[in-house]
């Protein structure tokens, strides 16, 4: 894992050892994280609200989290975002919340969203705002 960022590489790891399948919800052209979870074996997905040029092995839907279709996120244990904007948490939180997924997400500097949620330190500061039953 050369030439990666840090904050991507301890999420993915967490991902890696904590889930069999994940969805990274506004990747942007950044699918640092997907793919080191994918090059281990969990299935991952991602999504944006603009197209998207993905790696090979890494599965992607243009989609708005506000606006989602369900049918992509059922069936997955976790769904989260890096550095999402803090305009798209609620939506993503709803999200996770009706397809009963766990819900985390790294914040941009010192965000927060209402509480903050359970905190995970896998090395960087992750927020959990929901648990699937």
């Amino acid at each position: 894992m050369e030439n990666h960022k840090h904050i991507e590489d301890r999420f993915s790891r967490f991902i890696i050892e904590t889930y069999r399948s994940a969805i990274e919800i506004g990747v942007g052209r950044n699918f640092t994280t997907a793919e080191f979870a994918v090059r281990a074996g969990v299935t991952v997905k991602t999504t944006d609200l603009f197209p998207q040029q993905p790696p090979e092995d890494v599965l992607f839907l243009r989609d708005d989290v506000c606006a989602p279709d369900t049918a992509w996120y059922e069936g997955t244990e976790l769904i989260y975002a890096v550095r999402p904007g803090i305009e798209m948490v609620p939506c993503i939180i709803a999200l996770a919340q009706s397809v009963n997924a766990d819900c985390i997400i790294y914040h941009l500097g010192n965000e927060i969203y209402e509480r903050g949620g359970r905190i995970i330190d896998c090395g960087v500061v992750l927020h959990q705002y929901h648990t699937r039953i």
